[in-house]
């Protein structure tokens, strides 16, 4: 995965941290035939309290994680792992470039806020350290799954709460998973991006396709206004391969898929692709008071 040095550990939740603040990619022969390239999308948007996307998966295989809210501190979104079992994550980095969790000051730990019923979090390494969270939920193939992030500066802006929240088919209400706060320098959200990953990198997963949609994506600015995300670039990390694809679906979502047989014929690496239609900003978001006590 990606991040600040560009090439981390095994889980590429960072990944597309490029989309927006693209550096000079490392080039990663020794992937091909070993996993699928990494696709990304990047979102031009203003810094902002609140950041929603959707998300509608076509194909998935084990070994995959579809990344659905990606800002410029965390990322959020739904995995798939061994033998059927999915999860969602959310995950926040803590200030800094090392991967050993243990070696963090206290004081520049990400802390947990709030917990949602059936949520589990823990510390992790090896791509950065900072605060995870996982939740188990059997997501399906072809239905739409909503993210939401909020964030909130405290203690003088010293430090940002982030918080996660769910909405799925089956429960037409907002979960609350879980907050984290870091600390930060009187930040927000920032740094938009969404991507597909292979993380199974065992040479038979790179012939297994994955591919997503993603759209009704919305931020909103400092000032309370709605930004749709209208845009999105789309880049891919040093994996060689070319089995990749990104294009508009019906003109109002974005595409990504990688892998398998997937031909190359819709937008090149570093196009920005325009929705047709963006639709109206959501009216039904949750709100801090949503939060567990």
């Amino acid at each position: 995965m990606y991040r600040r040095s560009f090439l981390r550990g095994s889980l590429a939740g960072a990944t597309a941290f490029l989309a927006s603040h693209p550096p000079t990619l490392i080039a990663s022969p020794e992937l091909e035939g070993i996993a699928c390239r990494s696709v990304h999308l990047g979102y031009p948007a203003p810094v902002g309290d609140a950041f929603h996307n959707e998300v509608q998966v076509a194909e998935s295989h084990p070994g995959t994680y579809f990344c659905v809210c990606g800002f410029q501190h965390g990322y959020f979104g739904i995995q798939e792992l061994d033998r059927g079992k999915k999860v969602v994550i959310f995950s926040v980095w803590d200030p800094g470039n090392q991967n050993d969790p243990n070696v963090v000051p206290e004081d520049q730990r990400v802390r947990r806020v709030f917990l949602g019923e059936g949520v589990r979090t823990g510390r992790f390494g090896n791509e950065g350290t900072g605060g995870q969270s996982f939740y188990d939920l059997a997501w399906k193939e072809q239905a739409s799954y909503r993210f939401c992030v909020l964030a909130r500066r405290v203690e003088g802006g010293k430090r940002t709460q982030f918080a996660a929240f769910l909405r799925t088919p089956e429960q037409d209400t907002w979960k609350p998973l879980v907050g984290f706060e870091r600390v930060t320098k009187n930040e927000l959200l920032s740094g938009y991006y969404a991507f597909i990953e292979d993380f199974q990198r065992d040479r038979v997963s790179a012939t297994k396709t994955r591919t997503a949609t993603f759209g009704n994506g919305w931020v909103r600015d400092e000032q309370g206004q709605w930004q749709a995300l209208g845009k999105a670039r789309f880049t891919g990390d040093g994996n060689p391969v070319m089995n990749i694809n990104s294009r508009l679906v019906d003109g109002r979502r974005f595409l990504l898929s990688t892998g398998g047989d997937i031909r190359n014929d819709g937008n090149p690496l570093g196009e920005t692709m325009s929705l047709e239609e963006t639709g109206t900003a959501p009216q039904d978001l949750p709100d801090w008071k949503d939060v567990p006590a």
